[in-house]
């Protein structure tokens, strides 16, 4: 892949923690699994992020930059200085406290939302998330704009759905600890553990409190699951942008059969690897520009493998948990004429962050930029609005689109 360096997704953020003694660059999304299990997902109006990917990479390089770019006409987010929390936490250090929560300190006034900092142990589990496997409880949560947690989703056959847990549900406490008003983060943190010890969560549902106790589990998701469906169509639904999805994605594609159309899936994608998230791209382009971004003001870009499927129908369906990596996907097959996106309009999370390590191993994550669709479109806070809107039967439509270009019944 042009020597590019694995990136996770909506949110870039080059990240200076060692993983095999190399740099990692991280486009950072709420994605994953789920906050039990170190990932990340989202309920309500106000968007939340954690590294639910993390990626072992380099640094950009002049592999994938591509021709300067005049400077962004973009609204820049509001940023933590880097500086000021490195000394923060290096003055910490010195006088025997914590580097993190000093650390902390500084970001919290910086007014930079997708900010966060954690600590060596918390960091490094996030990396399981890569390889598609975590140990947790299986849900996933969200922040709702009033501080309150919400579980978005359940994963199946996980402790939390034997125990009866569902979206809606609402978390009060974990072992004893109150969550409304952490950052999804922090519970993370808390849902955290070794595989067979015992987690106290405390819910609300319909009114009335429900407490569970259960027991921590490694688990596992398939990130690319394939169905055909009648007429030739074929659906791959990518749940998010871990390792080697990318490939499963170009093979399905060479799996499709002769003629036949593809939907590919990516409603509730909240993110991933970005490495992965080209990789995917390329399925159906051959070769050419799929994203730019900046880091500080440096322009930098990524590129498309060549050879990829540029003849075969493609929906891309979308909707309102489409974020990070997996827009960027969406925006490049769309500002290329590859793909007609059908949904919701995107969350639209497009910031760039770089981590920072501190004195005592834990890292700050500070925003310095965000990324762009080949076209230019900055998708920070817009999304991407849909070819065609719908927001119920969805696949139908989609069906109903692909005929139009002479694919199926």
């Amino acid at each position: 892949m042009l020597g590019l360096p694995s990136i996770p997704a909506s949110c870039l953020r080059p990240r200076d923690v060692r993983r095999g003694a190399v740099l990692t660059l991280v486009f950072l999304a709420a994605v994953g699994a789920g906050a039990s299990t170190g990932s990340w997902g989202r309920s309500g109006p106000e968007p939340f992020a954690g590294p639910a990917a993390l990626l072992a990479g380099t640094e950009p390089s002049a592999a994938v930059t591509g021709p300067r770019a005049p400077a962004p006409a973009y609204r820049r987010a509001a940023t933590a200085d880097r500086d000021e929390v490195a000394r923060a936490a290096a003055e910490a250090v010195a006088e025997g406290k914590s580097a993190k929560s000093a650390a902390q300190d500084v970001v919290s006034r910086s007014g930079d939302r997708w900010a966060a900092v954690y600590d060596q142990g918390e960091y490094e589990a996030f990396a399981d998330d890569l390889d598609g496997h975590w140990t947790g409880v299986g849900l996933w949560a969200g922040r709702l704009r009033d501080g309150r947690i919400e579980i978005d989703r359940v994963q199946p056959d996980s402790p939390a759905a034997r125990a009866g847990m569902r979206a809606g549900d609402r978390l009060l406490s974990i072992d004893g600890q109150g969550v409304t008003g952490l950052k999804v983060a922090e519970v993370v943190a808390l849902l955290r553990g070794e595989a067979g010890t015992p987690v106290e969560l405390k819910l609300t549902r319909g009114g009335a409190d429900v407490t569970e106790t259960v027991r921590r589990e490694k688990l596992r998701s398939e990130p690319v699951t394939v169905r055909e469906l009648p007429g030739g169509i074929t659906v791959i639904k990518v749940a998010s942008f871990t390792r080697g999805s990318g490939d499963r994605v170009r093979s399905a594609v060479r799996a499709a059969p002769a003629g036949g159309g593809v939907m590919l899936d990516l409603r509730g994608n909240t993110g991933g690897l970005v490495t992965e998230a080209v990789t995917a791209a390329s399925a159906f382009l051959d070769g050419g520009l799929v994203a730019t971004y900046d880091v500080r003001g440096a322009q930098r870009a990524l590129y498309a493998a060549p050879g990829g499927d540029t003849a075969r129908p493609l929906v891309a369906l979308i909707d309102g948990g489409t974020m990070s990596a997996a827009e960027l996907v969406t925006g490049a097959l769309q500002d290329r004429g590859r793909a007609v996106a059908v949904g919701t309009r995107t969350f639209g999370k497009g910031s760039v962050q770089m981590p920072t390590e501190l004195p005592d191993g834990s890292v700050a994550e500070l925003t310095v930029g965000t990324y762009r669709t080949p076209a230019g479109r900055s998708l920070d806070g817009a999304g991407i609005t849909p070819d065609l809107a719908v927001a119920d039967r969805v696949e139908e439509r989609a069906r109903t689109v692909l005929s139009g270009i002479g694919v199926g019944p």
